[in-house]
């Protein structure tokens, strides 16, 4: 089963009990309906003049998203020949549940000025050979146990942060192939999960956002995740995330949290 069923309607889609998340039965995982929106602004039309990509992808939650029906539309609220900013919106539950900003940037094939520093550079850690299982808890049949897991270090299980590589195991949408950066997207949202402080059965650390900048496009179905995350007494936290494809690292992303106990 995928993540999103489509309908004979070209921007409605069902969602599937696989894009449940852990928060509340019902509800969305931030990861399938974000490779949703990205794959929206992948199909728009670009105003740049020749190859583009996504430079920075944000993406607003506006409250729960719930399962079921949901639709989602794209446009350019600021084209240009170099660079363009893009909006798309995901509606579900009948009311606006998440939005989108893109800037995508021209590309082109550069000769750099000899000796001069591009940047911080690593070198992805080596993928484990086994898969890791979702502890059973969580392994539930939603967004978790719909990726291949492959912890480098840490655990869903073990707070604290964690290193793992990971791909999907079901389409985003029936029928189609995922692109690189809808797969990227779906393991980023995952960054306050990976790298959770706190118990997550006595503590919420839900991300009110997404923000991943990309100094390159993503390549291939392997992402590797290096998550970390404070977690503050004012209620507040942070989750950092450095991406990582099979060619190295790639970008970064980064979650506005909400911290505080369940009760």
């Amino acid at each position: 089963m995928p993540f999103f069923l489509p309908t004979p309607e070209p921007d409605r889609f069902i969602a599937t009990s696989r894009t449940e998340g852990l928060w509340s039965p019902g509800t969305q995982h931030g990861g399938p309906p974000s490779a949703l929106l990205a794959r929206t602004v992948e199909r728009l039309p670009t105003s740049v003049s020749g190859p583009a990509q996504v430079a920075r992808f944000t993406v607003e939650i506006l409250g729960p998203v719930p399962t079921g029906d949901v639709s989602v539309s794209a446009g350019v609220v600021r084209p240009g020949r170099s660079v363009e900013l893009v909006e798309a919106e995901l509606v579900a539950g009948g009311r606006p549940a998440m939005r989108a900003r893109a800037w995508r940037v021209r590309t082109a094939d550069l000769t750099l000025p000899a000796g001069a520093p591009a940047g911080p550079t690593s070198v992805p850690p080596a993928r484990p050979a086994e898969e890791t299982p979702v502890p059973s808890p969580y392994a539930a049949g939603g967004f978790l146990s719909s990726v291949e897991w492959r912890f480098v270090s840490g655990r869903f299980d073990i707070p604290g942060p964690a290193v793992t590589w990971a791909r999907l195991k079901v389409p985003v949408v029936d029928g189609e192939e995922p692109t690189p950066l809808q797969r990227l997207l779906t393991l980023a949202d995952c960054g306050n999960g990976l790298s959770s402080r706190y118990d997550f059965d006595a503590w919420w650390f839900i991300n009110t956002e997404l923000t991943v900048h990309l100094h390159r496009a993503p390549v291939g179905e392997w992402f590797c995740a290096r998550a970390d995350a404070t977690l503050d007494r004012s209620g507040v936290g942070l989750a950092e995330t450095e991406l990582f494809d099979d060619d190295g690292r790639l970008g970064r992303g980064a979650q506005a949290l909400l911290v505080g106990p369940r009760t």
